[in-house]
């Protein structure tokens, strides 16, 4: 009984620090606040707010978390990687080239296909921004332009038309009206579609190989002898011949028309 009046005693006192301390904290942080430099937003002429660079600085390192999901509803990164992966296992391959292989490729390849929309972005967007010229609302108003333009070049338009059913839009008067949640479903569906149509280019000439194989160790007799053990040499040995890198990421390239 002792021990718990004890206990009971501490815990109040302890309760009314803390009430005391978080009361002191909550007065303070105003004067504290008003010191803080840069973390401002002033009104504009035209009704809006300019934001400091000190805000924008860190509205642009929180935005770094979304960057893997812009990477893939956005850029050629999508139609790429998938090409890749489809032509390993076209090839059978197993694990060679591996994964990490393929997504620097596709990585440095997507930077090398966007490489026009980056500079647009960074001619139209970044450099006012930085110089002062527009406040950071306008900055991502002309930065999703470009990026707009690219997709829509890259999207079929059943699937547009899907997706504006889809979500009820409404009658729109052309492409610089659809919205961006429209937009990026029917881009990425369009880039599935694309995708898988090269790989099923692609698998024809080695899946031709794997017949003949099959069929000459079927008429050999020779039926424990699995067909990938000698299909692949001749695989490997057509794709060098062909010079098969330079035509699938030349092929890449020149599908999305920026070249």
């Amino acid at each position: 009984m002792k021990y718990a009046q004890h206990f009971a005693w501490l815990y109040s006192r302890h309760w009314w620090l803390m009430s005391i301390l978080i009361i002191g904290c909550l007065v303070a942080f105003p004067s504290h606040a008003q010191q803080l430099p840069g973390l401002v937003s002033q009104p504009t002429e035209g009704g809006g707010q300019q934001w400091s660079l000190s805000l924008q600085t860190l509205l642009l390192l929180s935005s770094l978390a979304f960057l893997p999901a812009i990477l893939l509803m956005m850029t050629s990164f999508t139609r790429i990687i998938i090409v890749l992966s489809l032509l390993r296992t076209a090839m059978g391959t197993q694990a060679t080239p591996p994964n990490q292989v393929l997504l620097g490729i596709a990585l440095f390849l997507t930077f090398f296909i966007m490489s026009p929309v980056l500079n647009q972005v960074y001619d139209t967007a970044w450099v006012p921004l930085t110089d002062e010229v527009i406040n950071f609302e306008e900055f991502l108003l002309r930065a999703q332009l470009p990026f707009r333009e690219f997709m829509l070049a890259q999207t079929r338009e059943p699937d547009l038309a899907l997706f504006v059913r889809l979500a009820d839009v409404g009658p729109l008067q052309g492409p610089e009206e659809l919205p961006m949640r429209v937009l990026l479903p029917a881009f990425v569906t369009s880039e599935l579609k694309t995708a898988f149509q090269i790989g099923f280019t692609i698998f024809i000439p080695f899946l031709i190989i794997d017949l003949v194989v099959a069929s000459t160790l079927m008429a050999l007799g020779m039926m424990m002898v699995p067909p990938i053990t000698i299909s692949l040499p001749f695989k490997l040995m057509l794709f060098v011949l062909v010079d098969g890198w330079q035509l699938i990421i030349g092929s890449l390239a020149e599908s999305f028309y920026m070249i």
